[in-house]
C-alpha cells in the first residue's frame, strides 16, 4: 500500500488545526469539501474559542503559524474587530474561529455535511 502525499492546501488545512490546538481552540474540525463540486473551497478549518479575546488569539496563531511555515497572508480576512465569528480566506482554505454560541447558531458544519471530515492527530 502506497501511502498519498497531501496536497498543499491539506497541509494549510492541517497547520491552522495545529494552530487551534496550541491556542486551545475546541471543537476543532477539518472538512475535506474537495468531493463537492459547488464548495467555495478544498477544506474548511472550523473551531470554537470562548471569549472574544480567545477569538483573536486563535486567529492570531493561525495567521503567524502559517505565514511561518508557508510565507502565505490570507487573501482576506472578515470579523477580526469583533471577534464572534473570524474568516480566514487562503482561497483553496477556508477558515472559521467562532465563539461557541455562534458557531452554534450558523451550523456550518452540518451545510456542509457532505464533507469528509478529516482525522486529526492533535496532542490533548
Amino acid at each position: 500500500m502506497t501511502k498519498e502525499k497531501m496536497t498543499e492546501s491539506e497541509v494549510l488545512a492541517r497547520l491552522a488545526a495545529k494552530a487551534m490546538d496550541d491556542k486551545k481552540g475546541f471543537d476543532i474540525e477539518v472538512l475535506d469539501l474537495r468531493g463537492i463540486q459547488s464548495a467555495p473551497a478544498n477544506f474548511f478549518v472550523i473551531c470554537s474559542g470562548n471569549v472574544p479575546s480567545h477569538v483573536d488569539a486563535i486567529s492570531d496563531g493561525v495567521f503567524e503559524t502559517i505565514k511561518r511555515a508557508t510565507g502565505y497572508n490570507p487573501h482576506r480576512v472578515e470579523g477580526y474587530n469583533n471577534a464572534e465569528w473570524v474568516l480566514m480566506d487562503y482561497f483553496d482554505v477556508v477558515i472559521h474561529i467562532f465563539l461557541k454560541d455562534k458557531r452554534d447558531h450558523y451550523h456550518i458544519e452540518q451545510l456542509w455535511a457532505d464533507g469528509e471530515r478529516l482525522k486529526l492527530n492533535l496532542a490533548k
